[in-house]
């Protein structure tokens, strides 16, 4: 058992979360965001990061998302981003969800969220920024138009990631090509090319293909 601060501990003997049987979808005007850094430093390597990154996931995002649950929240979802304050070099877990009904001011929603969130940043998202769309995502070609499925199954995504890397050993630090080899198939159930931006290697559903140097 691994203490994580604010009334928190990390059980590696607890493995998948044990998310409501199908996400649900969130109503756009109650998702509230929060931010959790992400720990590194001029010198980390690419790897490095990777591992500080996930192990923030694991110890800090996933007990958080397991105790929002439990307090009746039905919907979250989490990216990678920088910082939104100009400045401000740190990077950070961008978590969103939606909390229970009833719970619907700042004071209230943070006393939900543990004490490594940064809840300064605590906020309606709708107040931040619209999430009405999505980036990249054609909502017309949604049934019935709703963006709210989207985020839906960004949801789910950010369930199956947390339960991917739930299912390695306390402690181990997972490579970047184990990861990788998880994401390769769903690159296969699509066929659908992509580029890494890291590499330039192009992957798709069948093999790799490498650019030549």
């Amino acid at each position: 058992m691994l203490g994580l601060g604010g009334g928190y501990s990390y059980n590696a003997s607890v493995v998948i979360c044990p998310i409501v049987k199908r996400m649900e979808k969130p109503h756009l005007n109650r998702i509230w965001e929060t931010y959790i850094e992400i720990p590194m430093n001029p010198k980390m390597s690419h790897s490095g990061f990777l591992h500080s990154a996930y192990d923030i996931l694991r110890m800090k995002v996933r007990p958080m998302v397991l105790d929002l649950i439990q307090k009746g929240t039905k919907w979250y979802c989490f990216l990678f981003h920088q910082s939104q304050v100009q400045g401000d070099p740190k990077l950070y877990w961008h978590i969103r969800f939606e909390p229970k009904e009833g719970i619907d001011d700042k004071e209230k929603v943070n006393a939900l969220l543990p004490d490594y969130c940064d809840k300064a940043k605590t906020e309606l998202n709708e107040k931040v920024e619209s999430i009405r769309t999505i980036n990249g995502i054609d909502e017309s070609l949604i049934k019935d138009g709703k963006i709210e499925e989207a985020w839906r199954i960004l949801g789910e995504q950010s369930e199956w990631f947390l339960n991917m890397l739930e299912i390695h050993g306390e402690g181990i630090k997972i490579p970047s090509k184990q990861i990788g080899q998880f994401l390769h198939f769903f690159f296969n159930m699509s066929q659908v090319l992509f580029a890494c931006p890291c590499c330039g290697n192009i992957f798709n559903g069948v093999k790799l293909i490498t650019f030549e140097p």
